[in-house]
């Protein structure tokens, strides 16, 4: 991890942003990279997002008019984009698997963009890529079995990258120690 140089928080979230997308070889177009980062800003200082039912959000926003359902929908997707990417404990805390807010947020995502524009169709369909993005932010790795479930429900490449890191560590173990 490179030291951010810097002096405005766009520039800093952006410039971290970008060393995501190094880490996982992904490169994001430009407006999804804009809007990655300014989600970051609008949603780092509020804490009272671990303790909301999301999906209580997206059922309730289903009965609402097309403007309010889509401000909704957006938070949805937003707030899956968060817990999957920044806080992926938070599925275990509530017996969840992380797909859950993936396939939560891909379909809040998606019925926005049949309401407006291809942003959120974007978002919905680069969803996962973007949840590696924000994994690699955080200083630590997934252990093996979140890395396998991950990969298995969701295709992440980052997942399997760390999948591949843990097989290779074994491959090095000598063979006495291996079991049969």
């Amino acid at each position: 991890m490179s030291i951010m140089t810097n002096t405005t928080s766009v520039a800093l979230w952006h410039e971290i942003v970008h060393e995501a997308e190094q880490s996982c070889s992904v490169t994001l177009k430009e407006d999804i990279e804009s809007y990655l980062v300014f989600l970051l800003m609008r949603y780092i200082n509020k804490p009272e997002l671990v303790k909301q039912i999301i999906a209580l959000e997206f059922l309730q926003s289903l009965e609402l008019t097309s403007m309010k359902r889509e401000a909704i929908l957006r938070d949805v997707g937003d707030k899956c984009l968060l817990f999957a990417g920044l806080f992926p404990g938070i599925a275990k805390k509530r017996l969840v698997r992380p797909s859950y807010y993936v396939k939560l947020g891909q379909a809040a995502y998606f019925r926005v963009s049949k309401e407006t524009n291809d942003l959120y169709d974007h978002l919905s369909h680069q969803f996962v890529p973007l949840m590696d993005i924000l994994q690699s932010i955080k200083t630590h790795d997934l252990l093996p079995l979140d890395a396998y479930e991950l990969w298995n429900d969701t295709g992440s490449r980052r997942a399997l990258a760390i999948l591949k890191q843990y097989t290779h560590h074994l491959d090095s173990i000598p063979l006495f120690i291996k079991k049969s």
